[in-house]
C-alpha cells in the first residue's frame, strides 16, 4: 500500500478529485457537507491498474483549518497537489507548498481539476514553474475534470508511476504510529487511526502511548480486518486498556523503549529566517505543539517543546508563526539529544558545530560526544549500532550493551590507577577500593565496567574491591607481629580460634582483622570465628576418621575445639559438600 495526501487552496475540488478517483466520500462530517468544505482530514482509497493498494488523506484547504491540514500532510511521502483551471494560483496554494517544500517532500504529482469550465494550461503552466521552485521539483502534470471524468484515465497512470517510484519502507523496525482521529466502536471499544510510517503493527501487540501501554485487540486497513499491517499504510488499530477520550490527535502509539522521547532538539532551518518569534507552532506528523526559540547562529535553533516528543535525527518538521498563521521555516532535527548549553559562547559554539549538519548521524561522532553510552540508547537515536559498524571503527570500545569512546576508555583507566595509588597511599591498611568507589573515582558511566577499566589499568578486582596486585595491606609492626603469632598458635592448635580479648591483645583490631582476611591469611566463618585457610582440609581429615555418620558433640571432641567453633565449621564443610547433614545431630563425610 502507498499513501498520498492532497494540498491546494479550499474549493480547488481536492475532495471531488479523491472521490472521483475512488467512489468513496472522504468529508465526513454533516458540517462539511452543508458547507460545502472539508474542515477536517477525510480518507479514501483504491486500487490502480498495477495493483497497487493507495490510499488518500483528503486535507482541508482554508486557511482557518492550517492545522488540521498539516496533520495530514505530515506523515505523507507523497503529495497531488491540486490547482483549479479556472481560478488559477491562490493564496492557499502558495500556504500548502510553503508547507510541502518545509517538509522536504520530493514525491508529488500536480492536479488542474476544473478543466471543463475553463482552459488549464495557463494554471499547468503557472503551478508547474511553483512546484519546481520547491522541494517537488520538475513533477508530472495531469488536466483534469472530476465532473466529467475527464483526465481521469491519464491521472491514474501517473499515480501508478508516482507510486513505483516512491522509497521502500521500513517494515521490520520499531513503529512510531502519529494519531490523526480516536473513536468508540460499540462491542470493540478504542480505535485509533493513522499513517503508518515505520514498522509492522499485528494483532497482540504492546505498544505505548504516552506513559502507558495498551495492547492492539485488532488491526484494520482499506476497511478490511487484518491480522498485521505493515508501512507505509492508512491503518485504523482497536486498541485494549485505554478511553477513546484519553487519545487525541498528535498522540503518538510506539514501540515500547525504542524511541527517545525529548522536549529539546536542535534543528537546521530549510531558510534562513530574518526575525524569529520567541516562540513558534512546530508541526511534525500529527502533532502541534508550542516551542520556545534560542537562536544557533543564522541556520540552527534549539527548540524547547511545551510537550515531549518522539523524535530522531532526520524528521523533517514545519514551523509557524502562531500570530500571522503562517508557514515561517522548515526544519530538520539534527540532534534528538543535544548537549546543554551552560557556558558564555556555548550557542554559538554549538551552531559552528551544526553548520553542515544534514540529519544523518555519525556512531563514532556520537559517542566521543558524550563518552559513552548504551547500545539501545544509540539504536533508538536512530544510529546503527551493528557488528559491521562496529567492525569497521578503531574509534569506540565495545563492552558488554556500552559503546565507550576510546579516549574515554583510556581516560578511566588511567584516573582508576591514579585513584588506587591514592587510597593505598592514604590508607596502608585498606589499599583497595569498593567497585562503587572505584566507580565515582574514575568517572566510570556503570559499576558494570569498572572490572574491565580496572583489567586495561592492569589492576586486580577481587572480593568486590579493586587495587594493584603488587600492593598489600601494610598492618604495623605491632598488628603484624601479632598476627604472625596467632597464626603461629593456630598451627600448633587449628581449631583453638581466638576470642576478642585475644584480637585486642594481638593488636588486631575489626580493620586490621578484615584486611588479615581478604590477604587469605585468616578465614572467617559464621560468629566471627576466626581461622587459618588450611582448618577445613585439616578439620576433614579429622572427621573422616570418626566412625560414620559421627554427632556434633563427636566432631566437638575429635577436633578438640567448643561449639562456638564447631558448628559454624561443621556448616561451611557442609555448604561446599564435603560433609552431609543426615538429621538434627548426625552428620557423615561425602566419600
Amino acid at each position: 500500500m502507498r499513501v498520498i495526501a492532497t494540498a491546494g487552496h479550499v474549493d480547488h475540488g481536492k475532495s471531488a478529485l479523491v472521490r472521483a478517483l475512488t467512489g468513496i466520500e472522504p468529508d465526513r462530517w454533516e458540517e462539511e457537507h452543508r458547507r460545502g468544505m472539508t474542515i477536517d482530514l477525510g480518507y479514501a482509497w483504491t486500487t490502480l491498474a498495477s495493483g497497487e493498494e493507495l490510499a488518500f488523506v483528503d486535507v482541508p484547504g482554508h486557511q482557518r483549518f492550517i492545522g488540521n491540514m498539516l496533520a495530514g500532510l505530515g506523515p505523507a511521502p507523497a503529495v497531488l497537489f491540486v490547482v483549479a483551471a479556472d481560478e488559477g494560483w491562490r493564496q492557499q496554494s502558495g500556504e500548502h507548498l510553503a508547507a510541502v517544500d518545509a517538509l522536504g517532500l520530493r514525491h508529488g504529482l500536480l492536479v488542474v481539476t476544473r478543466c471543463d469550465l475553463a482552459d488549464p494550461a495557463a494554471a499547468l503552466e503557472d503551478a508547474a514553474q511553483r512546484l519546481a521552485a520547491s522541494s517537488l521539483g520538475a513533477c508530472q502534470a495531469v488536466a483534469v475534470s472530476a465532473r466529467t471524468g475527464e483526465g481521469l484515465a491519464e491521472l491514474r497512470a501517473a499515480l501508478d508511476r508516482l507510486v513505483s517510484r516512491l522509497p521502500d519502507p521500513v517494515t521490520g523496525g520499531r513503529v512510531r504510529l502519529w494519531v490523526d482521529r480516536s473513536f468508540t466502536i460499540r462491542g470493540s471499544g478504542t480505535v485509533v487511526t493513522g499513517t503508518l510510517g515505520e514498522g509492522t503493527i499485528a494483532v497482540g501487540d504492546q505498544l505505548q502511548l504516552g506513559r502507558e501501554t495498551v495492547r492492539v485487540r485488532g488491526v484494520q486497513s482499506l476497511g478490511r480486518a487484518r491480522d498485521s499491517v505493515s508501512a507505509v499504510a492508512r491503518v485504523a488499530v482497536n486498541l485494549r486498556g485505554v478511553g477513546a477520550h484519553e487519545v487525541h490527535r498528535g498522540d503518538v502509539l510506539l514501540t515500547p523503549g525504542a524511541w527517545p522521547v525529548t522536549s529539546s532538539v536542535d534543528v537546521r532551518l530549510s531558510r534562513v529566517v530574518e526575525r524569529l518569534p520567541a516562540s513558534l507552532m512546530v508541526h511534525v506528523g500529527t502533532v502541534g505543539t508550542q516551542a520556545r526559540v534560542r537562536p544557533l547562529g543564522a541556520e540552527a535553533l534549539r527548540l524547547t517543546t511545551t510537550a515531549p516528543l518522539p523524535l530522531r535525527a532526520g524528521d523533517r518538521m514545519i514551523l509557524r508563526d502562531p500570530g500571522a498563521q503562517h508557514v515561517l521555516a522548515g526544519a530538520t532535527v539534527v540532534d534528538a539529544d543535544p548537549p546543554p548549553l551552560r557556558r558564555r559562547g556555548a550557542a554559538a559554539r554549538r551552531g559552528q558545530e551544526l553548520a553542515h549538519a544534514n540529519g544523518s548521524l555519525d556512531l563514532g561522532r556520537e559517542v566521543a560526544r558524550r563518552g559513552a553510552m548504551l547500545r539501545q540508547d544509540a539504536v533508538a537515536l536512530g544510529l546503527a549500532v551493528d557488528d559491521d559498524t562496529l567492525g569497521s571503527t578503531d574509534s569506540i570500545v565495545r563492552e558488554g550493551d556500552w559503546l565507550i569512546s576510546v579516549s574515554t576508555w583510556h581516560g578511566w583507566a588511567d584516573a582508576l590507577r591514579a585513584a588506587v595509588r591514592a587510597q593505598a597511599a592514604r590508607d596502608p591498611l585498606e589499599p583497595t577500593l569498593t567497585l562503587e568507589a572505584a566507580r565515582v573515582a574514575a568517572g566510570v558511566a556503570d559499576r558494570v565496567l569498572v572490572p574491565p577499566v580496572a583489567n586495561a589499568a592492569g589492576l586486580h578486582v577481587a572480593g568486590g574491591r579493586v587495587g594493584a596486585p603488587e600492593v598489600r595491606p601494610r598492618l604495623g609492626d605491632r598488628a603484624e607481629a601479632g598476627l604472625r603469632t596467632l597464626e603461629a598458635r593456630l598451627r600448633e592448635e587449628p581449631f583453638a580460634a581466638p576470642e576478642r580479648p585475644d584480637l585486642e591483645a594481638a593488636g588486631l583490631g575489626t580493620r586490621e582483622v578484615a584486611a588479615a582476611v581478604r590477604t587469605g591469611r585468616l578465614i572467617r566463618f559464621e560468629g566471627d570465628v576466626l581461622l587459618l585457610p588450611s582448618s577445613p582440609a585439616r578439620a576433614m581429615q579429622v572427621l573422616a576418621r570418626l566412625p560414620q555418620p559421627f554427632t556434633t558433640s563427636q566432631a566437638r571432641q575429635a577436633l578438640d575445639t567448643t561449639r562456638r567453633v564447631v558448628i559454624p565449621l561443621l556448616e561451611h564443610l557442609d555448604g561446599r559438600g564435603w560433609t552431609r547433614r543426615l538429621d538434627g545431630s548426625h552428620r557423615e563425610v561425602r566419600r
